[in-house]
Formats: C-alpha cells, structure tokens, sequence
C-alpha cells in the first residue's frame, strides 16, 4: 500500500489497549485513557467506551454525580441516554448524537439508559479546561445526530465531523477552548485518507472495529480493534485500512499545566480540589 507522506507527517508513538472498568452504579465499561498505562493525553483526561447487549451492564447508569474542571463528551454509536442535571436541563442522547457538556465551576448531572434491553454503545471522553476557565458557567452543546454531516474526503472513507473541519465540512461543535478535532472515520477495505491536524495539537486514533495503519517516514503501525495510539506532533494523519475498520481521531491543543484530580473534580492545585469538595458538599453546584 503506497502512501504520499510528508515529513510532517504524524506517528504512532505508543499503542495502549483499555482495562476492564465499572463506573456510576455499577456500568461495566473498557477505560483506555486515565489508566496506570495511560494517565492522560493533555488535553484528554480519559476515554472510555461502553459496550453491551446485556441490560445488567449498563442499567444501572450514572446516577446523580458532580463534575468540576473539565468537560465531558458523550458520543453515542448505538441506544439511548438521558441527561438530566440540577439546572433544569434535560436531553435524550440516540444514536449518533452527541453531548458536548461544560461542566466549568459545577454541575450535577445524571446519566440514564432510556432503555431496558438492546445494544448500548458510546464513548466518554473527558477534556481539561485551563486554569483561566475552569470556574467558568457550566454548558451544553446537545447535537442531535442529522446536524452532524458525514463527508467522504477519499474513496471507501467515511467521516462525521463532530468538531474541527474536514475539507467544507465544520464540526456543530465550536467555541471550545483546546480547539479539538473529533472525528469518527470509517474506511472500506483498501481505503486511505491523509487527515490534517492542527500544528502542535497532540492527539490519538482509537479504533472501534477492523483494524488500521498510520503511515509515517519510519514505516506504519497497525492499530486493531480496542487499540489507542498516540499520535506524535506533526501536520497530517496518514490513515489507511486494508480489511476495513472504524475508528475516532482525536486532537486538541495541550494546556501544560498542573493537573490535581480526584473523582469527578479536576483542578490544578490541591488546595482547589478540598475547596471543589467543600462547595460539593454544601450544595453550592
């Protein structure tokens, strides 16, 4: 398989496989980053996917939780979430949607299954916010699948842009402070796409299915099904997929600061997790 590939092109410089987790009341999921093998990509704090046709794996869902600190993406594949937290905001994520939630100086918010049996299907994926923005007003970006557009840049490649831009196409996902790209690439057999990533934004391809290569000068790397790879720096990802596979690419501008977390709070001082407890605890969220 032949590859165009500048010298700027991006490389695998580790491949990660997730662990076995459980989270909220009891849903079992794989954690891939934010673990003793991958504390973190800066920005990305964690990544995890939920995977299952059995109800008693993901019922329970993520009962009433704070967050403070950072932002939270949900990207559901397959059945259906609802949100609710104690703003008075509430949304039903399907298949294909996306929620884009800020969780700045505080919000308590739950995730449910909205539904008894069947697939349940998504990833979470947690992004730091800098400093200067953590004690921001908390938001939401709730995107129903329809206003994500799905373009083919190449033959046999499939993209829906979530955030950042694919040739015409912008990602519904803007007015984030990490600048992230956030794309779910699916690829035919045989197919090859060199995507672009801003310059100095660090990021991975995590592939859901099949398997694929990022092409660089010093050879390619293969990255199978429940396999992250960590990108080097560089301009563009040169993807390609002999028996077909899907997977996210993921990007965002690192903050390079302190990072001070425990459980749903994420600061950069010790001192401002006790405050982030403290406010928890006296229901000033």
């Amino acid at each position: 398989m032949s590859h165009n590939t500048s010298s700027a092109s991006r490389r695998i410089t580790r491949v990660v496989r997730g662990m076995p987790a459980s989270d909220g009341a009891g849903v079992r999921l794989t954690r891939i980053i934010g673990t003793p093998e991958l504390d973190a990509v800066d920005p990305f704090l964690m990544l995890d996917e939920f995977r299952s046709d059995q109800a008693d794996d993901y019922l329970a869902g993520f009962p009433e939780h704070p967050h403070r600190g950072f932002e939270t993406v949900t990207y559901m594949l397959a059945g259906r979430m609802r949100h609710r937290d104690n703003q008075g905001n509430s949304g039903l994520l399907g298949p294909g949607s996306v929620q884009w939630m800020t969780a700045g100086r505080g919000i308590v918010h739950s995730e449910m299954p909205e539904q008894a049996d069947g697939l349940m299907w998504g990833f979470q994926l947690w992004v730091n916010l800098p400093a200067a923005e953590k004690m921001t007003t908390p938001r939401y970006l709730d995107i129903a699948a329809e206003r994500i557009a799905a373009v083919t840049p190449a033959p046999g490649v499939t993209v829906r842009v979530i955030a950042g831009r694919v040739d015409d196409a912008e990602g519904p996902v803007r007015g984030v402070v990490t600048d992230p790209v956030y794309f779910d690439v699916a690829f035919e057999p045989g197919a090859q796409w060199c995507a672009s990533v801003p310059d100095g934004h660090a990021g991975f391809v995590y592939v859901f299915d099949g398997a694929m290569e990022v092409a660089a000068d010093d050879g390619a790397r293969s990255v199978s099904r429940g396999e992250l790879g960590v990108l080097s720096d560089g301009a563009d990802v040169a993807l390609a997929s002999r028996g077909g596979g899907r997977c996210l690419l993921v990007a965002g501008r690192p903050l390079g600061e302190p990072v001070a977390r425990h459980g749903p709070f994420v600061m950069n001082t010790r001192d401002e997790l006790i405050q982030a407890v403290e406010d928890y605890q006296a229901g000033r969220f």
